[in-house]
């Protein structure tokens, strides 16, 4: 699929693979980068100050901070698996499926890329046999 397919704040992620295989979703998103405002805010209420305005406040946040994690343990990518349901004709023009709920029923997390896009081809591999 050509965008996330989970995470209502996926829109900020710089990291996704979504992939339809035997009426399942496969869903990976990590990387991520919230907007400024809310940086300012995580910053803040961690107590860690960033200095600078712009690229150059960005790049202090992410050598101090990084990426957000994905629950606790640093883990900075997750996959979730869903129920797939066929998209009405009038849906998205790129997409043949939709997720037919939001109740997962697969997850796994990762804390880097590499170990974020094998277990998702691990985890398509998985639910492709299942029927």
């Amino acid at each position: 699929m050509p965008h996330p397919a989970h995470f209502i704040c996926s829109k900020d992620c710089k990291f996704f693979l979504a992939t339809e295989v035997g009426g399942y979703i496969v869903s990976t998103v990590g990387e991520y980068w919230p907007d400024s405002k809310i940086r300012e805010i995580f910053a803040r209420s961690r107590g860690i100050k960033i200095a600078g305005i712009g690229d150059s406040w960005d790049a202090e946040y992410m050598e101090k901070i990084g990426f957000e994690e994905f629950g606790h343990g640093g883990y900075l990518y997750e996959t979730m698996v869903f129920k797939s349901a066929k998209m009405p004709k009038n849906g998205c023009d790129s997409c043949a499926f939709k997720i037919e709920s939001g109740k997962n029923i697969d997850l796994d997390r990762y804390k880097t890329g590499n170990e974020a896009r094998k277990g998702h081809y691990d985890l398509c591999r998985k639910w492709a046999r299942r029927k």
